[in-house]
């Protein structure tokens, strides 16, 4: 009997020991993870005209291409712009533009153009009263081609500092997706 509790002892203090630490650890803080996008839509309307300009990637980083559908827009034409984003590899799928709204203040689309004449201006604010771009009027000029990108930033330096007027040049921060749309300015 004794043999048996000098054996056990040491398995018990151990099992004890384990337990007391493991129960008086804090719970580990969980980082901020970035969500997975899957589909970007630009939603331009202008009276009766809607172009949507799409892009979809389902397997995110997989071996499968995005596929990206541009749109052709009518010259001298102003148009009202909204941006949705969805992680469409949940069931059901998860609408990401909810969340950007929510941490409206940590987020920052940006836009560039190399279609002469287009420009693209900020429509909303976040709770600071800087530009976040979910909404945005684009303006076309004449006739021509080329591209529309779209930077998601993640906790841009938002201030009066030259960030506010969508230069990602001075943003900082983490780019959560960009997209390229090709453009045709009839």
């Amino acid at each position: 009997m004794k043999l048996l509790k000098t054996a056990l002892l040491p398995l018990f203090a151990s099992a004890l020991l384990v337990f007391v630490f493991t129960s008086c650890d804090p719970e580990p803080e969980v980082p901020n993870e970035e969500e997975l996008i899957t589909t970007v839509e630009y939603t331009l309307t202008s009276g009766a005209e809607t172009v949507v300009l799409r892009f979809e990637d389902l397997d995110g980083d997989g071996p499968n291409d995005p596929v990206i559908t541009g749109g052709s827009l009518t010259s001298n034409t102003s148009y009202s712009g909204s941006m949705t984003l969805l992680n469409e590899a949940e069931t059901p799928a998860e609408d990401i533009t909810t969340e950007i709204e929510e941490e409206d203040t940590e987020h920052q689309f940006f836009f560039s153009s190399t279609v002469t004449g287009l420009s693209i201006d900020y429509a909303d604010t976040d709770d600071d009263g800087n530009p976040v771009g979910l909404q945005s009027t684009l303006t076309t000029g004449s006739a021509g081609g080329g591209s529309i990108t779209i930077i998601l930033r993640h906790e841009p330096a938002k201030s009066a500092d030259g960030v506010a007027d969508g230069d990602i040049t001075n943003a900082g921060g983490e780019t959560d997706i960009e997209v390229t749309f090709p453009i045709e300015v009839l």
